[in-house]
């Protein structure tokens, strides 16, 4: 036998032993996941400021010595809950920004309750935001605030900035923001006006349930949670690839129910009638026009974003009316692009190096 094939026969030998290894430790490991629950998430230590209805305002724990005057308040999206940007020590952006300095707050979301179905839009912007807001100035003693808004988040923020442009809002981040939803195609081939009754849907249903919200994310990629299924098991013996699959999945499925008047404007106002892309976006009356937003904004998207899609994101800097905005494009998805080893590399040290001059 020459060296050649003795190097083959090692190297099939020591291929055999490790697929051998690696189905044990498949078997072994399967059991445990069956029977642990996952790592715990969303602890970053944090004291509830206020609470009211659908609504949870936090206040994260400082841990660097000095601390930025500026406050940061994140408003997240309404169908998600906030721990994507606080998995775990490492991998929490949240903890990032306390110890990078920053004074942090957070809108989250609970579901809203059957008596909530008459929830608005303007209750969202003209209510919820501007108390979370008022409250965060009286608990830092600041007048100045930034907000940084995650996906429909970034929505909402935009609206509050446009409907009060002179208000205390000194920056503006948004992360993967839909702009001009006749770009979202999945979702507007679901909410297509000659097929889908909104109307009867929220006078039938009140909120609309979590699992049709959920049903309309999974059909954007239908065959990805059973592949993502099969990496697992390829996968088990790796205790880092399940921590972290256990971690993005519990919070994909943790989907939020829509309050029924606010999913009726959503669809209405800017699925069907694309009114923020338009420039005719009204809240409770008063016009939303996002060119009357002057101060500094910046917009994270993501390059491989299959729920806001760069063409849907895309017309945000050109219509606001700030001289100091920028746009940045970075690899990963609309989860990742926030979320995981991707960010800590890429968004957080951007987001960082954009904000910390603003932030004094």
């Amino acid at each position: 036998m020459n060296a050649l094939a003795e190097l083959d026969l090692a190297s099939l030998q020591e291929r055999m032993q490790t697929e051998v290894q690696r189905a044990i430790q498949r078997s072994i490991k399967g059991v445990e996941y069956f029977s642990t629950s996952g790592p715990t998430l969303g602890s970053t230590p944090k004291d509830i400021l206020h609470s009211r209805g659908t609504m949870n305002l936090y206040h994260y724990r400082p841990l660097a010595k000095e601390v930025y005057r500026v406050p940061v308040l994140i408003v997240m999206a309404t169908t998600n809950r906030g721990y994507i940007l606080d998995m775990v020590s490492g991998q929490s952006f949240i903890e990032f920004l306390l110890k990078r300095g920053y004074d942090v707050y957070m809108l989250d979301w609970t579901p809203p309750k059957p008596e909530e179905r008459c929830l608005r839009m303007e209750d969202y912007v003209l209510d919820f935001i501007p108390d979370c807001i008022r409250r965060v100035q009286q608990d830092s003693g600041e007048q100045d605030v930034s907000v940084i808004g995650y996906c429909f988040g970034g929505v909402l923020s935009l609206l509050y900035g446009s409907v009060f442009p002179d208000g205390p809002m000194k920056n503006l981040i948004c992360f993967t923001t839909p702009i001009d939803f006749r770009e979202m195609k999945l979702f507007q081939n679901f909410a297509d006006r000659r097929y889908f009754d909104v109307d009867r849907l929220v006078d039938s249903v009140g909120n609309v349930p979590s699992e049709m919200i959920q049903s309309s994310f999974e059909m954007l990629r239908p065959a990805s949670r059973a592949i993502g299924q099969i990496q697992l098991w390829d996968n088990i013996w790796n205790d880092e690839y399940v921590k972290s699959y256990r971690m993005f999945d519990r919070w994909a499925t943790d989907t939020l129910p829509l309050a029924g008047e606010y999913f009726r404007t959503i669809t209405k106002d800017l699925m069907w009638d694309n009114k923020l892309f338009n420039g005719t976006m009204s809240v409770g009356g008063r016009a939303a026009d996002l060119s009357k937003i002057k101060l500094p904004l910046l917009h994270a998207v993501a390059e491989h974003d299959h729920i806001v899609p760069y063409e849907a994101a895309r017309h945000l800097i050109p219509m606001v009316g700030s001289n100091e905005k920028e746009e940045v494009i970075l690899k990963g998805g609309h989860v990742s692009l926030v979320a995981g080893a991707n960010a800590v590399k890429r968004l957080w040290p951007k987001l960082d190096n954009w904000l910390c001059g603003r932030s004094t």
